[in-house]
C-alpha cells in the first residue's frame, strides 16, 4: 500500500529529467499521473515506464505556454481520472543570458511558461483540489536568485522568484480550503545538465565540489522521493516554503 494511492497527480514537463523523475516516485506510491508535456514521444515513454512497475499514467500534450491549451488539458485529466489532488508546475524555459540581451521574444517565452501557466494552473485546479477536500501543489523554483553572482540568470532568476511568490500567496489565500502550496529549488542530472557534464568536465567537476554532498541529485530518487514526502499525509502541516533539494549548496536568506 502506497502513501499516495488513491490521488491524482497532474505533472507537467513530465516526458524527461526530473518531470520523470517525479512521475516514476509519485506512481511507486500509488498516485495515477497525468504526465503532460510538449513532446508526445517523451510522454508516452514516460508512461510506458510507469506501466512496466505497474503504475498507471496517461499521456497528455500541452505547451503550456498557449493559455488557451490549459482549461482543455485539465479538463481532460479530470475526464480521464475523475479528479486532482496534485499539481506540479515543473515546466521550464530556458532563459539565461545577460540583460542587455533579453529580447520581448525570448522575456515573452519565459515568463509564459513560467509564473503565468503556473498562475493559471493554480486557478484551474483550485475547484478541483477543493472539491476533493484539499490537495497539494508543488511549484518548481531555483536558487539562481540567491547566487553570490546572478551574472546571466537575470531573466531566468526573476521567473522563479514570481513562482516563489505565487506560492506562499496562494498557501496563504488557499489553506482554509485545505490547499498546501510548497516549492522546491532543485539540483539534479537532467538530460541539459547531464549534456553539460559531459561537455565540460572541468567545469562539471569544480560545480560539484561546491556541494557539500558531493554528488548532483537524482531525478528520482532525490527530488521524486522528496516531492512523495511533501505532497503527502506526513507533511501535512506544510504550506509556502520553499525547499531547496541542491545537496547544501545554495545560501538561501
Amino acid at each position: 500500500m502506497g502513501t499516495l494511492d488513491g490521488k491524482v497527480a497532474l505533472i507537467t514537463g513530465a516526458g524527461q529529467g526530473v518531470g520523470a523523475g517525479m512521475a516514476f516516485a509519485l506512481a511507486k506510491e500509488g498516485a495515477r499521473i497525468a504526465v503532460v508535456g510538449r513532446t508526445e514521444s517523451k510522454l508516452v515513454d514516460t508512461c510506458a515506464a510507469i506501466a512496466d512497475f505497474g503504475g498507471v499514467a496517461e499521456p497528455i500534450v500541452c505547451d503550456v505556454s498557449k493559455r488557451d491549451q490549459l482549461g482543455p488539458m485539465v479538463d481532460r485529466v479530470v475526464d480521464a481520472f475523475g479528479g486532482i489532488d496534485i499539481l506540479v508546475n515543473n515546466a521550464n524555459a530556458s532563459a539565461l543570458g545577460p540583460l542587455l540581451d533579453i529580447t520581448p521574444k525570448l522575456l515573452d517565452r519565459a515568463m509564459a511558461v513560467g509564473p503565468v501557466a503556473t498562475l493559471f494552473l493554480m486557478q484551474l485546479c483550485y475547484p478541483h483540489l477543493k472539491a476533493r477536500g484539499g490537495g497539494s501543489i508543488i511549484n518548481l523554483v531555483s536558487s539562481s536568485a540567491v547566487r553570490w553572482d546572478t551574472s546571466g540568470y537575470g531573466l531566468y532568476a526573476a521567473t522563479k522568484e514570481a513562482m516563489r511568490s505565487l506560492t506562499r500567496t496562494a498557501a496563504s489565500e488557499w489553506g482554509p480550503d485545505g490547499i498546501r502550496v510548497n516549492a522546491i529549488a532543485p539540483h539534479a542530472l537532467s538530460p541539459g545538465l547531464k549534456w553539460w557534464t559531459e561537455n565540460n568536465p572541468e567545469e562539471a567537476a569544480e560545480f560539484v565540489k561546491s556541494i557539500p554532498l558531493g554528488r548532483i541529485g537524482d531525478c528520482e530518487q532525490d527530488i521524486g522521493r522528496a516531492v512523495v514526502f511533501l505532497v503527502g499525509p506526513d507533511a501535512g502541516y506544510l504550506s509556502g516554503a520553499t525547499i531547496p533539494l541542491d545537496g547544501g549548496q545554495a545560501r538561501w536568506s
